[in-house]
């Protein structure tokens, strides 16, 4: 029975840690937005975006992702088969990958921080789709669990990723028509 608290409590520190992953580059692109704005209002949005991200990044988004992970090598300790599984191999790799794209958004939060930016918002839109494709790609994964099986689900992935940009450029083309949409 404890195995299920781990893990239901393993699954809300998922949802909670993608849900900071999913809402930061957002916060990303407002920030950088507002930069480009006249005074005063440039200082007021930037202020406020710089609340914002630190209070998410700090207080939601490190936190859940700590215990997610404390919880999911909790729940491979009390079930080391696990790790020998193809498809169990392959999630870790996409882990890592969002890992490394949580410690690229950490330095990011750092630098609009510092009122650094090195990234324009187009790149923030493109940027803020990584998330997306790795949470397919686990989902895949965990409820196919297949090393292989997965790949379907993969091509779908790069399917949806080619839509979303062509949605991004769409929604582009709608904003500097109409600057209000």
């Amino acid at each position: 029975m404890t195995y299920f608290y781990i893990k239901a409590l393993h699954l809300i520190f998922v949802v909670t840690w993608f849900a900071g992953l999913f809402y930061i580059p957002r916060l990303f692109i407002y920030h950088i937005e507002a930069a480009e704005k006249a005074s005063p209002e440039k200082e007021i949005l930037t202020a406020q975006f710089k609340l914002m991200t630190k209070r998410l990044w700090n207080i939601i988004t490190w936190p859940s992702a700590i215990l997610c992970t404390l919880f999911a090598l909790t729940l491979l300790h009390l079930n080391p088969g696990l790790v020998a599984l193809p498809w169990m191999q392959v999630k870790l790799v996409f882990v890592a990958l969002l890992w490394a794209y949580h410690i690229k958004c950490h330095l990011i939060v750092k630098e609009l921080q510092r009122d650094e930016i090195k990234y324009t918002s187009r790149f923030m839109r493109i940027f803020n789709e990584v998330t997306t494709l790795i949470l397919f790609a686990v989902i895949f994964l965990v409820i196919l669990k297949s090393a292989v099986n997965w790949i379907y689900g993969v091509v779908g992935i790069f399917v949806l990723g080619i839509l979303l940009m062509l949605g991004i450029k769409l929604y582009k083309r709608i904003r500097e028509k109409n600057p209000n949409a």
